[in-house]
């Protein structure tokens, strides 16, 4: 066994760890379940995914919350207009049309989280 101390939240707790062999199965922990339990409530429906339009797909570059949709469905856009305003990491990024053209849809609202690699609108 190796003792650590761990710091969660500003609070520091006393931790062993037991060292396995390379080759050992981890041994297997299922949590105890109550008789009683009541089922759990069914998940509520997922809401249809949004239309994406043809054209090119302008996607977020990285993980963040939309600020602002500049344009509307339909306008007409050049290369490097800016469509939204994505803020990451406390800093606001232009995210910019990557061709001339027509904003085929806006995938996206003011105030959505997104993902890295997430379509945000199509420019076509």
């Amino acid at each position: 066994m190796k003792r650590f101390n761990v710091t969660v939240n500003g609070k520091t707790y006393d931790v062993a760890v037991e060292e396995l062999d390379a080759n050992a199965a981890a041994p297997v922990v299922t949590a105890p379940v109550a008789a009683s339990t009541p089922a759990p409530a069914p998940a509520p429906a997922a809401a249809p995914a949004p239309t994406v339009g043809t054209g090119e797909k302008v996607t977020a570059p990285m993980p963040g919350t939309i600020l602002d949709v500049k344009v509307s469905n339909g306008a007409n856009v050049s290369k490097g207009d800016v469509i939204m305003v994505l803020e990451a990491m406390k800093m606001e990024n232009d995210i910019v049309a990557p061709c001339d053209g027509t904003v085929t849809s806006i995938v996206v609202k003011k105030g959505d989280t997104v993902q890295s690699g997430d379509t945000l609108a199509t420019v076509g």
